[in-house]
């Protein structure tokens, strides 16, 4: 199952098994050993939203940090570069809280069934 959900979206599958371990260790999904083994959402894809995945791999620190690394820059005293992050990061924080991974697995498949249905370009001879 990794190595080929590795293959599929080309990233590295002892990278993906990692990521994937964590996302267990947190609680967002179930995991299984054996030959038959694998991994499965343990939160109904609906209530399971992206800022749960991003908190859960990488946390959410980072993005409330100075976005220029000033550590002089605060959420009362902050500098320019944060001034205008500000407005960009509620979005960001939005779009997360708001997305799950039910609407991602729908927007996926429709995108593919979409692909299917467009021709292939003619070939050249």
């Amino acid at each position: 199952m990794v190595k080929n959900i590795a293959a599929e979206e080309q990233i590295p599958s002892h990278f993906l098994a990692k990521i994937l371990q964590q996302l267990a260790r947190k609680g967002l999904l179930k995991s299984s050993k054996g030959p038959t083994g694998g991994f499965c959402l343990k939160v109904p894809a609906k209530k399971l939203k992206l800022i749960d995945v991003v908190e859960a791999v990488d946390g959410l620190g980072a993005l409330d940090e100075c976005a220029g690394g000033d550590p002089e820059c605060t959420s009362t005293a902050s500098c320019a570069l944060c001034d205008r992050w500000k407005p960009v990061h509620s979005r960001i924080m939005d779009f997360l809280g708001r997305i799950t991974i039910a609407d991602l697995a729908k927007e996926s498949a429709l995108k593919k069934l979409k692909q299917g249905k467009k021709k292939a370009p003619a070939k050249r001879v």
